[in-house]
């Protein structure tokens, strides 16, 4: 069904028009703000990257040093040993770890932040001091939650 001056086709979601064409004409009307709402936005796969559950971890562990899996492993309370390869390997795809193989038997395997990976230390560092300067308040706020939210 269309309406006089809407595109044939077009998709209607209350009085305006939803289409391809327009979809087009509001991808640069769109609010800066709203990268998160684009599926395909490389700043979401980024930040989806690098804010996981393990990546910041190993980002920090590897801080100046370089580190063997086993050494990661052992460092890092609860992470399997696949979650961990799956974790390394898409910091190196994305450039942030460096993987050094050595000619030996049995094989050593280093990882190393990359220059890169160097420039999140000030942002992964700047969130652990967040951390702990607010993990009280945290506390309170989520005793209180639960207080709140489990008595009714």
């Amino acid at each position: 069904m269309t309406s006089p001056g809407y595109l044939e086709g077009t998709k209607h979601v209350g009085t305006e028009p939803v289409g391809r064409e327009d979809a087009e004409a509001c991808r640069f009307d769109r609010d800066p703000f709203q990268w998160d709402a684009r599926e395909d936005c490389q700043v979401r796969q980024i930040l989806d990257r690098i804010a996981d559950k393990w990546s910041l971890l190993v980002i920090a562990l590897l801080d100046e040093k370089t580190l063997r899996f086993g050494e990661l492993v052992r460092e890092i309370d609860g992470i399997s040993k696949r979650m961990l390869t799956v974790t390394l390997r898409n910091l190196e795809r994305d450039g942030l770890v460096g993987r050094t193989v050595y000619p030996v038997v049995p094989p050593r395997v280093e990882y190393e932040l990359t220059a890169l990976g160097r420039t999140l230390l000030g942002t992964t560092q700047a969130l652990v001091s967040w951390s702990e300067e607010h993990q009280e308040e945290i506390a309170r706020a989520r005793q209180k939650f639960e207080a709140t939210n489990t008595a009714g």
